[in-house]
């Protein structure tokens, strides 16, 4: 049996911005837990993942830029499917309140 709290983070806290901690991988499958930390100054890094990923946001506001120059809004409750090698990277994020997220990577076709 594991256990476990959503808002809190075994994972050594950074200033800035985000702490990723594993709650289930598999062969097939990772499910983790990301926090970004404080307002973003400048976009963060581009992800170009393997996998398709299922993201959710638990708290917080954050907008997510596409390398197609896309952008989504994400509010608290929001989930988003995106597609492996989709460039994606967080734009902006909640300026008081760090921005929780599960995240699901997997092959989901």
């Amino acid at each position: 049996m594991v256990r476990g709290n959503i808002f809190k983070f075994t994972e050594k806290r950074i200033e800035r911005g985000e702490t990723f901690e594993t709650l289930l991988k598999s062969k097939s499958l990772l499910f983790e837990k990301i926090m970004t930390h404080g307002e973003l100054k400048s976009p963060g890094k581009w992800y170009d993942q393997e996998k398709d990923e299922w993201v959710m946001l638990v708290q917080g506001k954050a907008i997510l830029e596409f390398g197609d120059k896309k952008h989504i809004e994400m509010l608290k409750g929001d989930y988003l499917i995106i597609p492996a090698h989709k460039k994606h990277r967080v734009l902006e994020t909640s300026e008081n309140t760090d921005c929780i997220w599960l995240a699901l990577h997997g092959d989901f076709k």
